[in-house]
């Protein structure tokens, strides 16, 4: 039962839109945080990372029925209406093949074309030890044993190679390790790449997705969208995007939630009031980096868990790790950022 309201009636759910807003509803009505969310799952041996929390209540498809048992039961609910939460689940998923395979014509005649497209391709051995053979087999060929040779030491040598590029990639930058660059603060109407000091990583969305959320990347690599920065008054900023397919728009938190975990999100300007405007503050004399602090909560802005891996998330989370939470706004070139 879940202790601080009323628990919704997954069974009210028509569609999974529907099943995921009652799952919003569940975690509002137990009155806990994506934390307590998650301590609590561990404390019976589920897994159940904040961050994945938030990315399953944002979603429009049903989660995962292991991920969907650990959240209604850390959220208090007992094993009857776990039950009741999977079954619509599953009641709910199957709907959804069977409206994806109506809506994708006849199945078999597409199956039937990619065989045949797949055969044309991979010459069936059943096939060619049927044909008559259009020449007698070849004897031994000295300059072709040559050939290939040379061939397979090129392409040791390039395998060679591409190792040692790797290591120096890593070692140079790539594997996590401290910016030793110095800091640069925000300027007001700037094109910047928001670096991260702890790790050396850049903030970027991933390419092709429309989530809006955003990642550790090489600074190297093209980053997107491009940032500037916005004065607001009082030391507050408003973290601009100019993204190359969604035009223009704001860093925030997700859904303006105050959750320590909740993901950092471009979307539209305007959605999220304070959740998309920032105190940006020096740590450090001399100056060693920038925090990023949420003024509707004052927590502050990192990769999940300080993380230093290319690829991590990034969140808000709480300012213990200070040292790990430092930015700096790089400045870029005009039209080179954002992609």
């Amino acid at each position: 039962m879940v202790v601080e309201g009323r628990a919704p009636d997954p069974r009210e759910a028509r569609s999974a839109d529907e099943f995921v807003a009652l799952l919003r509803m569940l975690k509002d009505a137990s009155g806990l945080t994506f934390r307590e969310l998650s301590q609590r799952a561990d404390a019976v041996g589920d897994v159940l990372p904040r961050s994945t929390i938030a990315n399953m209540l944002g979603r429009t498809s049903v989660p995962r029925e292991e991920l969907l048992a650990a959240f209604v039961r850390a959220c208090g609910c007992g094993p009857a209406e776990v039950g009741d939460w999977l079954v619509v689940r599953k009641e709910l998923a199957v709907h959804g093949r069977r409206s994806a395979t109506a809506g994708s014509g006849s199945g078999s005649g597409d199956r039937a074309a990619e065989d045949g497209a797949a055969g044309a391709a991979g010459d069936d051995p059943a096939d060619r030890s049927a044909r008559p053979s259009s020449a007698p087999p070849a004897g031994p060929d000295p300059a072709r044993r040559r050939r290939v040779r040379i061939v397979l030491t090129a392409v040791l040598l390039a395998v060679v190679l591409a190792a040692v590029a790797t290591t120096v990639v890593l070692i140079g930058g790539d594997g996590g390790r401290p910016d030793t660059r110095s800091a640069t603060g925000p300027v007001a109407g700037r094109t910047v790449q928001i670096r991260s000091v702890h790790s050396g990583f850049c903030l970027s969305e991933e390419r092709g997705s429309d989530s809006g959320r955003l990642y550790q990347v090489r600074c190297e690599q093209e980053t997107i969208p491009g940032f500037s920065l916005r004065p607001l008054g009082g030391g507050v900023w408003r973290i601009e995007t100019d993204h190359p397919v969604y035009g223009p728009g704001c860093t925030g938190i997700w859904n303006g939630l105050e959750d320590d975990g909740a993901p950092l999100q471009d979307q539209e300007c305007g959605k999220r009031d304070e959740a998309e405007q920032f105190r940006i503050e020096p740590v450090g004399s001399p100056v060693e980096g920038y925090r990023i602090r949420p003024v509707h909560t004052r927590l502050c802005v990192g990769a999940e868990r300080y993380s230093k891996e290319r690829g991590a998330e990034l969140v808000q989370t709480d300012c213990a790790g200070e040292k790990k939470s430092l930015f700096s706004f790089d400045p870029v070139a005009t039209g080179t950022a954002g992609g």
